[in-house]
């Protein structure tokens, strides 16, 4: 396999344009599968303080289907100044008929419906009662000498504390209680709220110096005196209240302000969700598909939501003993074996709590309606597998890969057809993104296993709003004011062909990579609780480098937690889960790990299954409750392991009719065991698979700077192997060679940042071949006098006019043109290319940001960026031609104008308006561009035509 950067001299996968979309014929017929609604991208759509009407809701809802969206997320979020009257409370009946009627148009536009579960998030509101708001436990210690009663008050006075979006200095006086007294919310914005008050005690334990404990709790009476002299000994007093964690829904809408639920009390949940079925009420739910969770996100403020009420009688249900006397090992900061036991103890409880009472509950209120969740579980004080695996649709958001993994290995581990993502927050600053970054983006998704686009986002914007219309605070503007707008489609319809691929089959990944969340757990740290997303809490551990490197050397796995090894089985040799087959389990030198999880590790090695131990076997069960008798069964189940050295350095356990293999050398325990490697990641081909009845679906991407031409070898069986490239629509079948290790090679082209699909096939299979090209002679450029004609776009409409030379409109001699924002037309009219080629490849050169390209009248496609290309038949040339290319830039310049002359266009409530790098923040702390140099706009060429050969 080979890289060249001589675009000029490589051989070509071009953007292959429709031409080549004819019907295969042979023993396999080839053919894209269905798009659907499900196949399309969505996005979450933002209804700014509910301020939406049926005209203008059917208006926006119709671009959005013609750009080719399957679906809208709807989430009520804050206002629009100056549009205050026509602000909607949030599950109003004025709202609910709004709604019913998205409802019903989305059906008649084919375009599903998610719905958030709260305005902004966390889940919460103003109908959340104190006794349902999230709790936070506080606490005090005493000393109390023999002989001697307690002279302070058991009492803990709960400090005032008060924040607010964009860092607004609050006093706590100025807020009314209840806080829906309050008339200014939306202008408040507030993020988190705590009244000065007496905590109520939940218990008070006394411990003497060795360790007796009595429970005074009934001692205390309602002034906090402790009526109550210490017998002999010193003691120390703990003394629990259940405080008010205080976080207010942060970007509630009107009508959702207010503080967020206890997500670990069911009664709380179930109350807060009683009020959505009040709302709901007789409407029709019909078009509705889904309902959402946008985060935890509950601890990202002062303190921590690590407390509900009947806290201890749950933990000693489910742990086993008592933790009211064991609270100075939870309480106090020390190291000890003990303590983290307790701790560990702890955090599992919380978890369980989350999942169990918040997820499940809530799961199942949605199932009662007969529909499903969407849930983004991560930064959550919890086994997060464990909750996306309670989601029906798991979601992940952000850029990395690993992060990724989390949700798609709950998918794919429990069978789960869609894992989502939040995808395209921020990439760049405000209006710079472009519509190939966003690509780019998204295959990173796909490489992660997700398989089911959101994007973030879209906000509902009435079409009179004047330009850039209603925005919301994350970077990335999908909005038909946005010029690239134009061309969305082509992103769109990108995204459904790989999704159209990606939702079907079944994931075909070989590891399962244990979750030591133990580990973790009985890790202090700097808190009770502790917050799990990605692999953040497990960075630099080996489950964290052998994660990395595997997924940098072409194997691949899901992550699965202890509750879900119960539900693995044996298949000969294979281990299976509810959604697949998989090699091996990997567990990556982990210290804690429940005896169950041991014991069905071992058992699924008794009955044929491969166990891959990296560096060292788990040598503790967690927890503290029956500590002996759990830790002797699992010491007698690791010494039944006879485990004898090989020559490789191994050290291997025969174990029933399978085996557990430990070992150092993580290449060289995947390389003993036979574990799958995909090598083409060798040449920074990285990719997803997936299986189906008769062979595999790959999504490949070429993530290299370079392009690449060769043979890429597979690591499945394979007969025939078709390409399909989701960009062009083009497919065929590609030239394969059997490797040494009876696998397939298949010869491959791709330029950087581009993707293809391969569909393997263990049957014979023949038809059209998938059309390669090389370059025949050298490009030769279209010269000459171009016109430029500007078609739509402001701050004004700049005049037709004449161009002796192409260049960007930002580089020509008028002011006017560096404010501009939209999409111009470069035409020019150019003889038959020389030579008696059959395809020619059209390059832009460089242009910025996005071109849709015409030839002689007949439109041929639209070029993302400016590395892209089109390959074009020789027929579709005359003796003179006419070739039209229209650009569209980024809002950016007209932004930079705005903001230059101070036009208002930031004027939203709550977060208005955020800028993500710091040089870009104005003296009144909001998002500026005033001091941006002009972006590059427009076509710069040259615009070459390449004779091609083709490739049989």
């Amino acid at each position: 396999m080979t890289h060249s950067n001589k675009l000029k001299s490589q051989i070509f996968l071009g953007l292959l344009s429709t031409f080549f979309l004819t019907p295969l014929v042979g023993k396999s017929q080839l053919k894209w599968p269905e798009i659907t609604q499900q196949t399309k991208p969505w996005s979450r759509w933002w209804w700014e303080g509910s301020a939406v009407n049926n005209k203008d809701l059917d208006k926006v809802m119709e671009k959005y289907q013609q750009a080719g969206l399957g679906g809208l997320e709807l989430t009520a979020i804050y206002g629009v100044k100056g549009e205050e009257s026509k602000y909607i409370k949030y599950l109003s009946d004025k709202w609910m008929d709004v709604f019913e009627h998205t409802l019903q148009e989305g059906q008649k536009l084919g375009l599903g419906i998610d719905l958030a579960n709260a305005t902004g998030w966390p889940f919460g509101g103003p109908w959340v009662t104190p006794a349902d708001e999230s709790k936070e436990l506080r606490y005090e210690v005493f000393n109390v000498k023999q002989g001697e009663q307690l002279k302070e008050p058991v009492v803990f006075i709960q400090k005032a504390y008060i924040t607010a979006e964009g860092h607004k200095k609050l006093n706590i006086n100025d807020i009314k209680r209840p806080i829906s007294a309050n008339t200014n919310l939306q202008q408040l914005a507030l993020d988190q709220v705590r009244f000065q008050e007496k905590l109520p005690l939940v218990t008070l334990m006394a411990f003497d110096q060795n360790g007796h404990s009595l429970n005074l709790t009934k001692e205390v009476d309602a002034n906090g005196k402790l009526n109550w002299t210490a017998p002999n000994g010193d003691w120390k007093l703990y003394a629990v209240f259940q405080g008010m964690h205080g976080k207010m829904v942060e970007r509630a809408a009107p009508g959702g302000e207010g503080f967020v639920i206890d997500h670990l009390s069911k009664t709380a949940v179930t109350d807060y969700l009683r009020h959505f079925d009040t709302a709901f009420g007789n409407r029709s739910l019909k078009n509705l598909r889904s309902f959402f969770c946008d985060s935890y996100e509950v601890d990202d403020a002062n303190g921590q939501a690590d407390f509900t009420p009947h806290f201890f009688d749950y933990f000693e249900k489910e742990r086993g003993y008592d933790l009211r006397k064991y609270l100075p090992y939870l309480l106090n900061k020390s190291n000890d074996e003990k303590s983290d036991r307790v701790l560990s103890d702890f955090r599992q409880t919380i978890g369980e709590l989350l999942l169990k009472n918040f997820t499940e509950n809530w799961e199942s209120w949605a199932k009662s309606k007969g529909k499903i969740i969407r849930n983004q579980s991560h930064g959550s004080p919890a086994n997060i597998l464990d909750l996306y695996g309670a989601s029906d649709i798991p979601e992940t958001e952000g850029e990395d890969r690993l992060r990724f993994k989390f949700a798609s290995s709950a998918a794919n581990v429990l069978g789960k057809p869609l894992a989502s993502s939040e995808s395209a927050t921020w990439l760049n600053d405000h209006f710079k993104s472009s519509l190939g970054e966003v690509k780019v983006a998204i295959d990173r998704y796909f490489l992660g296993g997700i398989n089911h686009i959101f994007y973030h986002g879209i906000a509902y914007s009435p079409l009179s709003a004047p330009w850039p219309g209603w925005l919301f605070y994350a970077a990335v503007h999908f909005t038909p004011a946005n010029p690239q707008w134009n061309n969305f489609a082509t992103l769109n319809a990108y995204i459904a062909r790989c999704q159209s691929f990606l939702q079907i089959g079944h994931p075909n990944n070989d590891i399962l990579q244990y979750y030591p969340l133990f580990d973790s757990y009985a890790d202090r740290g700097r808190s009770l609780l502790k917050h799990y997303d990605g692999m953040k809490g497990f960075e630099n551990t080996d489950f964290d480098n052998n994660a990395t490197w595997m997924l940098a050397n072409g194997y691949s796995f899901d992550f699965i937690s202890d509750k879900q090894i119960k539900k693995l089985q044996n298949n000969a040799d294979l281990i299976q889960s509810p959604g697949g087959n998989y090699q091996t389990i990997l567990v990556s030198n982990v210290h804690y790990m429940p005896l169950s999880s041991l014991q069905k590790i071992v058992s699924l090695a008794k009955n044929g299954a491969t166990i891959l131990i990296y560096k060292s076997l788990p040598s503790s069960v967690p927890g503290l409750a029956n500590l002996t008798g759990r830790q002797t069964e699992l010491d007698a189940l690791l010494h039944s392991l006879n485990f004898q050295e090989n020559a490789d350095g191994l050290t291997v356990a025969t174990v029933g009719k399978g085996r557990i293999i430990k070992g150092n050398d993580l290449p060289k325990l995947l390389h003993f065991s036979k574990i799958r490697q995909e090598k083409m990641v060798s040449e920074d081909l990285h990719f997803v698979r997936r299986s189906y009845n008769g062979g595999n679906y790959y999504f490949v991407v070429n993530e290299s700077d370079s392009s690449f031409t060769g043979w890429v070898p597979l690591a499945v069986v394979a007969k025939s192997v078709a390409v399909f490239n989701p960009m062009s629509q083009a497919f065929g079948f590609t030239k394969t060679k059997i490797a040494d290790d009876g696998n397939v090679e298949v010869y491959l082209q791709l330029q950087p940042n581009e993707s293809c699909i391969l569909k393997t096939n263990t049957a014979e299979a023949s038809g059209k071949e998938y059309p390669y090209f090389e370059v025949k002679e050298n490009p030769q450029t279209i010269d000459g006098k171009w016109s430029l004609t500007f078609i739509s776009g402001g701050p004004i409409l700049p005049k037709p006019m004449q161009l002796k030379h192409l260049d960007y409109w930002t580089n020509l001699d008028n002011k006017e043109l560096d404010n501009f924002s939209g999409t111009a037309d470069y035409q020019i009219d150019f003889k038959k290319p020389k030579g008696n080629a059959s395809y020619w490849q059209l390059n832009l050169g460089s242009v910025k940001e996005n071109a849709e390209l015409w030839l002689n009248g007949k439109n041929i496609g639209t070029l993302l960026n400016d590395r892209d290309g089109l390959v074009i038949p020789n027929s579709l040339f005359k003796g003179n031609n006419h070739l039209e290319v229209k650009v569209s830039n980024l809002m950016a310049n007209r932004i930079r104008y705005m903001d230059k002359h101070r036009l208002v266009y930031k004027r939203f409530y709550n977060v208005n308006f955020p800028a993500k790098d710091p040089a870009d923040v104005g003296p009144d702390g909001l998002f500026t561009a005033k001091n941006w140099e002009v972006s590059p706009s427009g076509l710069a060429g040259p615009v070459t035509l390449t004779p091609l050969k083709e490739i049989k």
